[in-house]
């Protein structure tokens, strides 16, 4: 059981690295933040004027920590937890504002790469490397208005073509360190006035630790990346855009624990996951620029298995999908805007003891219309209505409204949203192998938020306080079969963050979340931390060098069962050295403090880690 000494030492650890990150200057400098963001109104909108809550994880700072994983960026942002049975390519676990990630939409380079053959369609973030990528965006909230089926808790989207200079750049990047782990990254850049290329092929390999915590034998992890993403303007009015995806993964992992069962070494389990998936599609601006429309399409194609373990299988999963995008500036303060969506989700479960193989697919189809107002200098507001029909359980409306407002003379801005969302039953909830139920209904979801953004010394210091609150009613639970069951599932707590860019050679973040997750037995969710604290720290003290560092606590969080998780603190830093502007060789570690702690009970996490790697651009 976890002890109050251990949490107040939490507490106390914590609390010195903020004191000792704010007393490390005592003077600001102007510096002005100007960010555009895209998922909240899925056009480039500046982030000053977007009433929902969205994060952004930038190119800079994804840099600045050099982290294998993408989900590894997530961590530290107010509201985002996640948990691991496991290290490195265990099947773990995120949750957005304590919502799991089966609630959370996620889009690669604009291509939704969930599983369709999974028990819920959810993404396997395990197998997502950041190789490559420009930036992370996390809306969050109830996005069905916009993005349909899934985004009850929020949207991530990932990126690899921001920021792509004219000419021709080749990046390389290696790193290798503890536990028999190696990576690498080969990226191309090629930009003019009208086109842009990225491409990235990453490889990423370790032997891993024993993801079961009483056991001894290795679960290692390989991971083979490609990507590729393109835009070209012939003209003012007509522009193509194109974007592929390749991932090739092997992960080993342990006996799973069951009842008063603990996880158990298992020698020859594994998975593996191939990952294709594409879009293209192509711009057209009319009238002078004031009609803009869009049209996509993309395909996802997954096959995965499972060996060594006795319930062996193959599934394979599709995904195809064609999207209208269509915007209007009716005038200089109001913007409408429409689109229209149709997809068709295929799964191929294979055959087990008591079925055969089963071949199951459902289309869904939406339409969706928003207004985009500023009816006054510092006023955006936002309404939306969407309604989509189901090949199995017929129709569905949602809907979704922002405000954000600035007081210029203390620069405070107010902003809030509120929205409802769906999740569709699975192919594996309506015709699995297992207890599935044709006759389900999408599970609902109704969620609120406001806040207040203040900033001072001209934007060099931004801090958001913020409260939300969702929740989920027509539940779908596993009895002997899949049934809706009554009750509403509830998720609320407050999000503060801080920034502050005290001068041009160090940058301070800040998070804490507050969240009380609980089902509808009004019994609290597992693993989702009721308190977490986030700290990054980015110093120049020199022309050439930079010392980057990041703390994370976690306490009082609860597994199934009602078991108590130890609380913890990690803290990771990284030093590195320019021999030139374009070099750059560092150090990095993992889990400074060696701490010994689970996010899932009976699983191991890693240790203390070093690493050693370079990265390198140049061009021809």
């Amino acid at each position: 059981m976890r002890s109050n000494r251990h949490r107040n030492s939490i507490l106390s650890s914590t609390t010195a690295l903020i004191l000792g990150f704010s007393t490390l200057t005592t003077q600001a400098e102007d510096f002005e933040l100007d960010t555009l963001v895209i998922t909240p109104s899925r056009t480039p909108t500046e982030a000053s004027k977007v009433g929902s809550t969205v994060e952004v994880i930038r190119r800079e700072e994804i840099e600045e920590q050099s982290l294998p994983l993408a989900v590894e960026y997530l961590d530290l942002l107010p509201g985002v937890s996640l948990s691991s049975p496991g290290g490195a390519g265990a099947e773990g676990s995120l949750s957005i504002r304590g919502a799991p990630r089966r609630y959370v939409k996620t889009l690669y380079n604009g291509i939704d790469i969930s599983d369709p053959t999974s028990t819920q369609v959810q993404t396997s973030y395990q197998y997502l490397l950041s190789g490559g990528l420009q930036s992370i965006e996390v809306l969050k909230g109830s996005q069905s208005t916009l993005y349909g089926s899934d985004a009850i808790a929020g949207v991530i989207s990932l990126s690899t073509l921001d920021d792509v200079e004219p000419g021709i750049t080749h990046i390389l990047h290696g790193e290798g360190g503890s536990h028999g782990t190696f990576g690498g990254s080969y990226g191309f850049r090629a930009g003019s006035e009208q086109s842009k290329l990225s491409i990235n092929a990453t490889g990423f390999r370790t032997d891993g630790i024993s993801a079961a915590a009483s056991g001894t034998e290795r679960d290692g992890y390989e991971n083979i990346t490609f990507d590729a993403n393109a835009e070209h303007a012939f003209s003012e009015v007509f522009s193509v855009f194109g974007s592929a995806l390749y991932i090739d993964a092997e992960a080993e992992f342990d006996n799973q624990g069951f009842g008063t069962l603990l996880p158990s070494d298992n020698p020859t389990a594994t998975n593996h996951s191939r990952q294709r998936a594409g879009r293209a599609g192509f711009n057209l601006d009319l009238m002078d620029g004031r009609f803009r429309n869009t049209v996509s399409v993309q395909a996802f194609d997954l096959e995965r298995s499972i060996t060594g373990t006795g319930f062996d299988g193959s599934y394979n999963g599709r995904r195809y999908k064609a999207d209208y995008q269509g915007a209007f500036d009716v005038n200089e303060w109001l913007v409408v805007q429409g689109g229209a969506d149709y997809e068709r989700q295929n799964a191929v479960f294979p055959a087990g003891l008591f079925n055969p193989e089963i071949d199951s697919s459902f289309w869904i189809a939406g339409v969706w219309g928003e207004a985009i107002a500023t009816p006054l200098e510092n006023l955006t507001l936002t309404a939306g209505v969407r309604q989509d029909e189901h090949s199995e359980f017929g129709g569905h409306t949602t809907y979704r409204a922002t405000a954000s407002y600035l007081f210029n003379e203390t620069e405070t801005r107010l902003h809030g949203s509120v929205g409802t969302g769906f999740r569709a039953p699975s192919l594996n909830e309506l015709f699995g192998p297992f207890g599935a139920n044709p006759s389900l209904r999408p599970e609902t979801s109704f969620g609120f938020d406001i806040g207040v953004e203040q900033r001072f010394w001209n934007g060099a210091v931004v801090a958001d306080l913020t409260y939300f609150q969702l929740e989920i009613d027509d539940l779908i639970g596993y009895t002997t079969h899949y049934e809706q069951i009554a009750g509403t599932s509830r998720q609320r707590g407050v999000e503060a963050s801080l920034r502050y860019a005290a001068t041009d050679w160090l940058i301070l973040t800040g998070a804490y979340t507050y969240t009380h997750s609980v089902d509808q037995n009004d019994v609290r969710l597992t693993r989702v931390p009721r308190h977490e604290i986030g700290l990054t720290a980015s110093v120049k003290p020199a022309e050439k060098w930079t010392i980057s560092a990041s703390a994370r606590a976690a306490m009082d969080t609860v597994d199934t069962g009602g078991f108590e998780l130890d609380d913890y603190l990690l803290v990771n830093a990284r030093v590195a050295y320019k021999p030139t502007e374009d070099t750059e060789l560092y150090v990095r570690a993992e889990n400074l403090l060696d701490q010994d702690y689970q996010t899932v009970r009976g699983y191991n996490t890693p240790g203390f880690g070093v690493f050693a790697g370079f990265r390198a651009k140049f061009a021809p």
